[in-house]
């Protein structure tokens, strides 16, 4: 199973305060490894929300709304993709992780949608649109 972990941003982060070297070596060691055991698919850290954009829907109306955004307790401040075999094993990984703010911090780990998970709907067409789709980006990457 693939999951999203998501680390949630602090005042500090949405101020900022970049993390010293310190804590980025402890995360690079972290990091290092979850690509060792395979686990680790992708993981950036996000500039803080003053440095965003955000776009509301409504029906087909479209509002552009520029952040920095008020509610820092519901923002992000960077994220991995896992591979892992059950949510227990990312939570197990998770709890090896240092602590990625200078102060106290929430993470939080949220399963993908797999294909199999749309059930009928989900057509043999659109499986071979989204499996085309994965190769193209895959291929995108390598360039």
């Amino acid at each position: 199973m693939r999951v999203m972990v998501i680390i949630k941003a602090t005042k500090d982060s949405e101020a900022g305060v970049m993390p010293s070297e310190e804590l980025l070596t402890q995360m690079g060691q972290y990091n290092e490894q979850l690509v060792q055991a395979g686990i680790m698919l992708a993981g950036d850290g996000l500039h803080p929300s003053s440095k965003g954009a955000r776009v509301r829907f409504s029906g087909d109306k479209r509002t552009v709304i520029d952040g920095p955004f008020a509610e820092t307790k519901e923002l992000i401040a960077g994220y991995w993709l896992w591979k892992v075999d059950s949510l227990q094993h990312a939570i197990d990984w998770l709890k090896r992780c240092p602590n990625p703010m200078r102060e106290e911090s929430e993470v939080e780990i949220r399963p993908l949608f797999e294909m199999e998970d749309f059930g009928e709907e989900f057509t043999p067409e659109l499986r071979a649109q989204e499996q085309s789709q994965a190769e193209r980006i895959k291929a995108n990457q390598a360039k």
